[in-house]
């Protein structure tokens, strides 16, 4: 009699839970804590110390697996960042796929001259102003990639077309997507 009453327990409460671990989506608690666990996660990476214009860090979550990607100039911001995302509550394991861009003086002549113009560029320079500016520039061997949110298209363009007038640079790459109003 124990046995069958413990195995009908323990069924009901298999089948009553078993919603919950199929579809941790249906629960609305485990979607607001994966949304506080993203928004953690984002504002440790953009607060890194040494986290500069010339850094592009992103990341993705799954299940409590956090993979980051982007391209770095310090080869220790790539460790930083992982330290500081393993130590978020509910982060069970970091994968890291963060590339340290090479050191290079001519790259950062080209990322130099890229953020003076871009950031010079009328209605651009407004955004320089902020604490973490939008505009991200990845240089690369002479290539320059703009990654970020801008307010509008004509921003993307501006920047675009300015990055295109710095010497040096063999190709521009525009990845600046429009924000979302």
């Amino acid at each position: 009699m124990k046995k069958l009453f413990a195995t009908a327990f323990l069924f009901t409460m298999l089948f009553t839970a078993l919603p919950t671990f199929a579809n941790p989506k249906a629960n609305p608690a485990s979607t607001a804590e994966a949304e506080k666990m993203t928004k953690k996660i984002r504002k440790e990476l953009v607060t890194l110390p040494f986290f500069s214009v010339f850094d592009n860090l992103a990341f993705k979550v799954e299940e409590g697996t956090v993979t980051l990607y982007g391209q770095v100039t310090r080869p220790t911001l790539r460790k930083d960042a992982e330290r500081v995302i393993e130590r978020i509550t509910g982060v069970e394991e970091v994968v890291n796929q963060i590339e340290v861009l090479p050191l290079s003086n001519f790259d950062d002549r080209i990322r130099f001259a890229t953020y003076r113009a871009i950031y010079r560029q009328p209605g651009l320079d407004r955004l320089s102003l902020m604490a973490n500016p939008p505009i991200r520039i990845i240089v690369k061997n002479g290539n320059v990639t703009l990654e970020g949110v801008v307010n509008n298209q004509g921003d993307a363009t501006r920047a675009f077309l300015a990055a295109n007038r710095v010497s040096n640079v063999f190709s521009v790459k525009n990845n600046l997507r429009v924000e979302n109003n």
